[in-house]
């Protein structure tokens, strides 16, 4: 075959050398704009699975490059004064210059026609080749000649950066913040070869306006960060080895993703390769690791397919399938990285103290998680447990520490004995709105199971508020005493508290239960709806009154009997559910409200209705206990409302008096298009949580310790709603600690034996070798 690859960076010459290595009769050339052995930037990063990569594909330069590496385990941060290490962290790193000049001599061994100084228009200025390789970077022409079909999706980034470098060594990976009277700064820092470390600093648009570091060249910029990191330098300058941009030389990262990634152009099959192809943010440093591996799986595919013109197709088609699911991991990870230190400043420096602020950063990308951080460093994170211990009332001794998802809360007067929350589940099984045994069973269950809070589903307001007739209601005493009951039951046999989370179903009401049709109208037995508009939910939906003040007046006042007769039952907590679509959230939605009055259009005129009936049950609910209240934080739909609207409303429910908003997500309009994953919805509560200042709670995809962990740990989230693990096993939260090893829990006595015998077969699982 005839082969030519477009740009000479890390993909282009890796696949060039790989590809003529294992088949020396192909013709490959490498076309690079620079001068031989000529590059720019700093320092490039590894990690420890592309080295196995290139070691079992070409071990000679492997070897040379492993000579070339610096490695080191540690991170450092610098913040608020303080100066943090973390170890086990493993990065290796690698002049950019030294990289490409490796591979460049290796090429040459091998034959491969080396064209530099070549500036390249199109693929079509090689008319002979079988195959181009698009490996000519982020603004890759190759790329942009076919914008149809490689789709690409460019997305400029907020942050500035400039990417500098400093004579002075540095033995670990360091982070630097730094305040400023117009924002946080923050620098990026490693040792790439023995005399020189990359120094990225990194800041907000808003900040680098006004330091006016838009108007000053390099010399300015370089002059601004020496003396702004002067105390982590110790004297040191730094340099820049970007004279030829103009200006000051920072910079906006771009995120790319193509649709496509392979093109016929009548002659040659085209295809891109590395930052042609997709980009990964520097704060993960994957860019060079997915250009490696690029070129790895494409020359794989080649092997295994044939190396004959006719299999070219075949193997572009295979090479994309795999690299895409491969990259699109690594620039979710990027992304989380990215846009933690998007918003670091105000959302995490300002409001978090040192510990939680460096659990935080080293968590960013959501690829390292609590217990993979023991992995790490056990002796720093147990140094971090007992610090989240302590400040959460905890008396610490020498013992292990309780893990944070096992830690109390104290909302209010109300003290939780860990973090774990039963989410509201419907179960459609009560008749006429009242509690049966099987809500009792259900609900104690996941009581005795050791979970700190516990929520039955929806409770309805009134007959007309429920969603199906099975639904659970709290509009009569018959109902009250059923919900006592369950009380009484759990505070006499766990150490759970109990919550009843009130609502009114709205237009999505007067639906068959879930089994027979969910979210289908009844044939029969329905009841008229209402809503904020007359908007229906489903196109074979009733469709509901938009309610008049009459309508607000009497629903007002079956939220008041409720919370009322909520008092009575000796319930815990209180939750009012303004999310998925149902009434309250109906009016918080510009998808459900049309309004033209003063109950419609703005933020405030939106929000005045549920903030209404809010008033109403904290004037008559216990102040010695919480209200929390269920926000979709995501419509996940065009024209619908984002986490940034989210944020609004919480601000506005906090001022009213809120104690928490229990952040989840979607089901107010069946257009819909979420966008699913582990802690999906972790974000919310995230934002949430640390800009305006109110505990929250996450849900939404937490199945393990090791998630609600993690997110607890790193001032995510105060508590963690679990909801489908807890349908599966009533005893999640023990087993889930017998799992990380944590025995110090208490199980109802009643159930002793096992907990031994659940621990001895964890651990007996754990020691045998696996069978053969």
């Amino acid at each position: 075959m005839r082969i030519v690859c477009i740009g000479g960076g890390p993909a282009g010459l890796y696949f060039a050398l790989l590809m003529k290595k294992l088949h020396p009769e192909h013709s490959i050339r490498v076309v690079e704009r620079n001068r031989p052995y000529d590059t720019f930037g700093w320092g490039v990063v590894f990690s420890d699975a592309t080295m196995v990569s290139m070691r079992e594909w070409d071990p000679e330069s492997a070897a040379e490059i492993e000579d070339a590496f610096n490695h080191w385990d540690d991170i450092e941060v610098l913040f608020k004064g303080t100066r943090q290490r973390t170890s086990g962290h493993g990065f290796v790193g690698i002049g950019r210059k030294k990289l490409l000049n490796i591979l460049q001599k290796r090429c040459e061994a091998l034959d491969v026609e080396l064209i530099f100084e070549t500036d390249v228009n199109s693929d079509l200025d090689y008319p002979d080749a079988d195959l181009v390789i698009g490996s000519d970077g982020l603004n890759s022409r190759i790329r942009n000649h076919y914008p149809e079909v490689f789709q690409p999706d460019m997305i400029t980034r907020p942050n500035r950066y400039i990417w500098l470098g400093t004579d002075k060594l540095f033995d670990a990976f360091t982070f630097d913040f730094r305040k400023t009277d117009h924002g946080w700064f923050q620098a990026h820092i490693y040792k790439f070869d023995d005399k020189t470390s990359t120094f990225i600093v990194e800041t907000t648009e808003e900040a680098y306006l006004a330091h006016g570091l838009d108007k000053v060249d390099q010399d300015g910029s370089i002059a601004f960060c020496e003396n702004l990191f002067s105390e982590v330098l110790e004297g040191a300058s730094l340099m820049t080895n970007a004279r030829h941009i103009r200006g000051s030389a920072w910079l906006n990262f771009n995120r790319l993703i193509c649709g496509k990634w392979s093109h016929f152009n009548g002659n040659s099959h085209v295809v891109l390769m590395g930052d042609a192809a997709h980009t990964a943010h520097f704060a993960i440093g994957s860019g060079t690791k997915l250009a490696i591996d690029d070129a790895i799986e494409l020359t794989r595919q080649f092997q295994i397919h044939g190396h004959q013109k006719d299999k070219i197709p075949a193997v572009l088609e295979t090479y994309e399938e795999i690299r895409r699911v491969d990259v699109a991991r690594i620039q979710n990870a990027a992304r989380n990285a990215m846009e933690w230190f998007e918003v670091v400043g105000h959302r995490y420096a300002d409001t978090l103290e040192p510990p939680q602020f460096m659990y935080s950063m080293l968590t960013r990308s959501q690829r390292i998680s609590h217990e993979n951080l023991r992995l790490r460093d056990k002796t720093w994170l147990e140094g971090y447990e007992r610090w989240f211990a302590e400040k959460s009332g905890l008396a610490v001794g020498n013992d292990r520490c309780l893990p944070p998802m096992f830690t109390p809360y104290r909302l209010r007067d109300v003290q939780l004995v860990n973090r774990i929350v039963v989410s509201p589940m419907a179960m459609y099984s009560a008749e006429d709105g009242v509690m049966n045994d099987f809500h009792i069973v259900h609900l104690g269950s996941r009581a005795l199971g050791g979970a700190g809070l516990i929520f039955a589903e929806m409770t309805c307001v009134t007959p007309d508020a429920r969603i199906t007739p099975g639904c659970l209601g709290l509009w009569n005493e018959e109902q009250a005493a059923q919900w006592k009951r369950l009380v009484d039951f759990v505070h006499t046999n766990s150490a759970a508290k109990v919550g009843i989370q009130i609502g009114h179903a709205g237009r999505k009401g007067a639906t068959k239960l879930a089994w027979e049709g969910i979210d289908q109208p009844l044939a029969e037995g329905d009841w008229p709806l209402i809503s904020a508009s007359s908007v229906p939910y489903l196109k074979n939906s009733q469709v509901p009154k938009a309610m008049d003040r009459a309508d607000m007046d009497r629903v007002k006042a079956d939220f008041i009997r409720s919370t009322k007769l909520a008092v009575e039952t000796g319930a815990d907590w209180l939750e009012l559910h303004c999310a998925h679509g149902y009434l309250l959230s109906s009016f918080l939605s510009p998808l459900t409200n049309l309004r033209d009055d003063e109950y419609g259009g703005s933020h405030e005129n939106r929000a005045r209705y549920p903030l209404e009936i809010f008033h109403a049950i904290r004037a008559i609910w216990p102040a010695d206990k919480p209200i929390s209240v269920r926000l979709s934080c995501h419509d996940w739909t065009d024209g619908g409302n984002t986490p940034e609207d989210a944020a609004i409303f919480a601000r506005m429910f906090k001022e009213a008096g809120a104690d928490l908003i229990d952040c989840s997500s979607g089901q107010v309009s069946k257009q819909e298009k979420p966008v699913y994953g582990r802690l999906f919805q972790t974000p919310f509560s995230d934002k949430i949580r640390n800009e305006i200042g109110i505990p929250t709670i996450a849900v939404g995809a937490i199945s393990e310790a090791d998630h609600a962990n993690s997110i607890i740990a790193a001032g995510r989230a105060d508590l963690c709603a679990v909801a489908r693990p807890h349908l599966a096993d009533p005893a999640w939260s023990l087993h889930e600690a017998a799992k990380i090893g944590l025995t110090s829990i208490p199980w109802p006595k009643q159930y002793v034996s096992g907990k031994t015998q659940y621990e001895t077969n964890l651990a007996r699982a754990a020691t045998t070798a696996p069978a053969k």
